[in-house]
């Protein structure tokens, strides 16, 4: 048994071990076992292979061969924050319950698992005893983001990375029951070894909320708890501290469970407590992980015909049944109470910081505080039949590829009545975010007869992918193409007129056009600071001009509703 040993278990319990020892512990497995087999399915932008671990007692190594194994998928995800690293050395674990003992070998009677060992491989490498000053080992532990800088737990839509790129491809192709992805979070302290985020609100398939609500959670909170360790819910404070109450709200495609949520799959997102030693981290997800694999290992059929109800959903909900799409989910304010079990804190002056500094004692305490965990629709759409994505826009064509979204090209132009939406109110966050320079605007949505070109590429909504595509495609979604800055040089104006130039036609206009010049002078009389403004008062009558350009502030996306094409 020593020879399965992991680098965990030979340090004390205190070490992770680094990557090339990691994926050589794996290997072990591939070798002793035919049921094991490792793929390379990306390359990180340092250039190391991204690998996933296969376990299937059948050698369902394909996705074809998993499908037609009637079997549950189930990804693992480890690493994508790789300071956050204790499911890699829990999965050591596991696999060797299943495959060596095989005290758990059963668990692979109804189940094919999908194991990623580290996703931010760059990251992991990056290590440091510093790199987590608020977190209790291991000794040595990577860096949050990837080689880019990048946090690639904030690109699961948007797809910048080369790991996520990756990632999209399996995930589709696999396209798994349920993935659990493997965290450590800090921020206050409190009992809890273990806390859990999964989606069970309007952006996820009803028949699945029923079934983490009222069997799947019960299930596991109850098993985990009788291993000895304390569950709760994520602990996300509203206004950040424990008496503020905690969120418990819909999260955005831009994370894995909200990303799974939109791909109608239920994704377990593990958070581990940071304060809390290393091992016990390290048992606690496993006992995560476990109990998980166990549950869905006895209800494996009821999981699969579920899923395959939830890809069916949104087309039936959003264009048969013409209900809105709930795009943007906030707190409705109401909440529950929740009785947290924490340590008694008390607030102290700092002289370094100039202000209290909150401070934890090792005092048990319990005090009811509320949880918001309910949200409201503050804005719903129409789902339109199709979008018209012009083909010059190559690069989101190749973000649909990695979400594997059907599409086709028109084969001749065509003139057709569509949908579009022109922007007002365009700001700028003062900073960059994820390496981008995020905008926030206002819409309008307005019917024009277009002309669409031979080329031009038609995206139905009559797929599984529904919401990923409406996220990805609508603006006011908040991961959507125009949130994440794509299209910022839309609200840029390329063209200008001199004033020397734009003066004279200016009192032409106002001579040609009575309607057009009461308006200018009444403004003139009502706005103050238009009136004091030369350049705003020329470019009242710019915008108005046939020589501005239409396209400023205007979605070069459309929706097409009801039209064929």
């Amino acid at each position: 048994m020593n020879h399965w040993l992991t680098h965990f278990e030979k340090s004390g319990m205190t070490e992770s071990p680094d990557y090339n020892s990691t994926i050589k512990y794996f290997e072990k497995f591939e070798k002793n076992f035919p049921s094991v087999k490792i793929i390379d399915f990306g390359t990180t932008p340092q250039g190391r292979k991204l690998k996933t671990v296969i376990v299937s007692k059948d050698k369902a190594f394909t996705p074809a061969l998993a499908r037609k194994s009637n079997k549950a998928i189930i990804l693992i995800q480890n690493g994508i924050h790789s300071g956050e690293i204790e499911g890699k050395d829990a999965c050591m674990l596991l696999l060797r319950e299943i495959l060596v003992t095989k005290e758990k070998s059963h668990l692979l009677d109804n189940l094919i698992l999908l194991i990623i060992p580290v996703l931010n491989i760059d990251g992991h490498e990056r290590l440091s005893q510093f790199n987590r000053p608020n977190q209790n080992g291991p000794k040595q532990m990577g860096w949050r983001t990837n080689a880019l800088n990048l946090n690639l737990n904030r690109d699961y839509l948007k797809a910048d990375t080369p790991e996520i790129q990756s990632f999209l491809k399996l995930f589709n192709d696999w396209l798994p029951d349920f993935m659990i992805d493997n965290h450590t979070t800090n921020g206050a302290d409190y009992q809890y070894h273990v806390t859990y985020g999964i989606e069970t609100h309007q952006n996820i398939d009803r028949g699945l909320v029923n079934w983490i609500n009222s069997k799947y959670l019960p299930y596991l909170t109850n098993k985990v708890e009788s291993d000895g360790f304390i569950i709760g819910p994520y602990m996300e404070f509203k206004d950040g501290t424990i008496e503020s109450g905690i969120l418990d709200l819909p999260s955005p495609p831009r994370l894995s469970h909200g990303y799974c949520a939109v791909q109608n799959r239920v994704c377990l997102l593990v958070e581990t407590h940071s304060l809390k030693p290393f091992n016990n981290r390290v048992f606690s997800t496993k006992s995560m992980m476990t109990h998980t694999l166990e549950f869905v290992n006895e209800n494996s059929r009821e999981l699969i015909e579920l899923n395959k109800q939830a890809d069916k959903n949104p087309v039936k909900n959003y264009l048969i049944n013409k209900k809105k799409f709930p795009l943007v989910l906030v707190s409705n304010g109401k909440f529950d109470k929740f009785i947290f079990k924490g340590f008694e804190w008390y607030d102290e002056y700092s002289e370094i910081t100039g202000s209290t500094v909150r401070k934890y004692t090792n005092k048990p305490i319990e005090i009811e505080i509320p949880i918001f965990n309910q949200a409201k629709s503050l804005k719903k759409i129409f789902v339109p039949k199709a979008y018209l994505i012009p083909q010059e826009f190559q690069s989101i064509i190749k973000i649909l590829d990695y979400h594997q979204i059907k599409y086709s090209q028109l084969q001749s132009s065509k003139k057709i009545k569509v949908e579009r939406y022109r922007f007002s109110n365009v700001a700028f966050a003062p900073r960059p975010y994820e390496g981008r320079q995020l905008p926030s605007f206002s819409t309008i949505c307005f019917e024009e007869e277009v002309t669409l070109p031979k080329g031009t590429y038609f995206v139905p909504t009559n797929q599984r992918a529904l919401r990923v595509i409406v996220n990805l495609l609508e603006p006011d979604a908040p991961d959507s193409f125009v949130h994440w800055g794509f299209f910022n040089a839309f609200f840029e104006r390329k063209e200008y007129a001199e004033a020397y130039v734009m003066e004279p036609f200016a009192k032409m206009m106002i001579e040609n056009n009575q309607t057009l010049s009461n308006e200018f002078y009444k403004r003139l009389e009502s706005d103050e600071k238009f009136r004091n403004d030369p350049l705003g008062r020329l470019d009242f009558f710019y915008r108005k001009s046939p020589f501005f350009d239409q396209g400023e502030n205007v979605y070069p996306i459309m929706r097409l509703k009801d039209e064929k094409i």
